[in-house]
């Protein structure tokens, strides 16, 4: 499902914003969220349903370590930046597998003259963007920028669908003010009618 499909344009962007509204409009606003956050989901697997254990683990992992670095940087702050590079070189090294085993099995195998078969690895959709946003959030509780370890807000921000695919790349506390706002729960004229032109324009640009 990409953005121009017309599964997206007339199912999945009008009954996600309509049903986010519906859940926002009773005051519901964790609901709401979590609403939003299961769609993003859905979206996401609709590329390929296994990649979805994928970014959950990564999500998991990540949250974990975050939780990890506010807990101890109180008592030992050369644990908590153990922590944060640990947690930067597990994004890195996710990352690196999905795009560069292939190749460097391949030239393994050129050079050396092995014949070490591998399945082929193909890249999972969007993974560069949801590993560096991890990887600036990890960095951003190190440096004492995110306070906030509401995990289903966390996982909203990983995975909210607009820029999950294709970016860009933000940080927590750019984004996820926004969410935490009671006025975005209902619609709003103006605000609809402004996002429905950007998004047509981007249409146009990217045909």
């Amino acid at each position: 499902m990409i953005f121009s499909s017309l599964e997206f344009v007339f199912f999945f962007l009008p009954i996600v914003l309509g049903v986010f509204f519906a859940i926002g409009s009773s005051g519901a606003h964790t609901l709401a969220l979590a609403w939003l956050t299961l769609a993003s989901l859905f979206f996401y697997s609709y590329w390929n349903p296994k990649y979805l254990f994928l970014i959950l683990i990564s999500i998991g992992i990540n949250y974990a370590i975050g939780l990890c670095i506010q807990s101890f940087k109180s008592r030992s702050l050369r644990f908590s930046k153990a922590l944060m590079v640990l947690g930067v070189i597990f994004n890195v090294g996710l990352l690196g597998y999905y795009k560069y085993v292939n190749f460097l099995v391949e030239n393994l195998n050129a050079i050396a003259g092995t014949d070490i078969v591998i399945k082929q690895i193909i890249l999972p959709l969007g993974i560069s963007f949801f590993t560096f946003q991890q990887i600036a959030y990890i960095v951003d509780v190190y440096r004492g920028h995110i306070t906030d370890n509401n995990f289903l807000r966390y996982c909203l921000f990983v995975t909210f669908f607009p820029q999950l695919i294709a970016g860009p790349i933000v940080h927590h506390d750019e984004v996820m003010p926004q969410f935490a706002q009671q006025d975005i729960l209902k619609p709003n004229a103006r605000a609809i009618a402004i996002g429905i032109t950007i998004f047509t324009i981007g249409l146009g640009v990217v045909a």
